[in-house]
């Protein structure tokens, strides 16, 4: 047997299949469409994935992939199944982009009961269209309000996260979210303890935007 092994060598194992996002492991990289319906951010562009995160929800759990490409921002997909699949992608601004973007009183209005705030952006100057131009919709309106979960800095993808209340049971948040009419544009909101709060402009998109998959290993 050792001759014969030593004859013919040593079968390769089987390179590993990455052909959807489902399968994307730490270190995958992945290239976008170079379409002029994504936003210059994404259009084109080879991202890595960075690290792998876990929302964890009353009845549902979902996976969300940080990336980053030749920019350095963090962009962050998720894999949504619906009665659709498709892609959610999202990018976060700071509090003085908010202030640029929206008028913050009505923004405010979002974490008023009984959640049905409608959000119109503000008009855009040429340096803010040029950024945030195709990340923005016209109008949105609020279709959750206070939800409750836990964020998690871990892939518990097949698993369930710590339930013990006295380990690792993540950062727990409030969401607040938004769509607009055409279900293509979102703002997510997320509300920690201690008041740290996240704004993310997010775009609902195909799947098939993910153009290649490049497996780590």
């Amino acid at each position: 047997m050792g001759f014969l092994s030593g004859l013919f060598g040593k079968k390769e194992a089987p390179k590993r299949q990455l052909d959807h996002p489902n399968k994307l492991l730490k270190g995958d990289m992945l290239t976008l469409d170079d379409s002029f319906a994504l936003p210059a951010l994404l259009r084109g562009q080879q991202l890595k994935v960075e690290a792998i995160h876990t929302y964890e929800y009353q009845r549902s759990q979902l996976c969300e992939f940080l990336l980053r490409g030749h920019s350095g921002t963090a962009i962050y997909l998720s894999y949504i199944q619906e009665d659709e699949s498709y892609l959610s992608i999202s990018i976060k601004i700071n509090r003085a982009e908010v202030e640029r973007l929206f008028d913050l009183d009505a923004f405010a209005e979002v974490f008023e009961e009984p959640g049905n705030a409608v959000l119109t952006p503000l008009p855009l100057s040429a340096e803010l269209e040029t950024e945030f131009g195709q990340w923005l919709s016209d109008e949105y309106h609020q279709v959750e309000f206070a939800g409750f979960g836990y964020f998690h800095r871990q892939d518990y993808r097949g698993l369930t996260p710590p339930q013990d209340e006295h380990g690792d049971r993540g950062e727990s948040f409030e969401s607040y979210s938004l769509v607009n009419n055409q279900d293509s544009h979102a703002i997510d909101i997320e509300v920690y303890e201690g008041g740290d709060t996240e704004v993310m402009l997010t775009l609902y998109r195909p799947l098939s935007d993910i153009r290649e998959y490049w497996p780590a290993s």
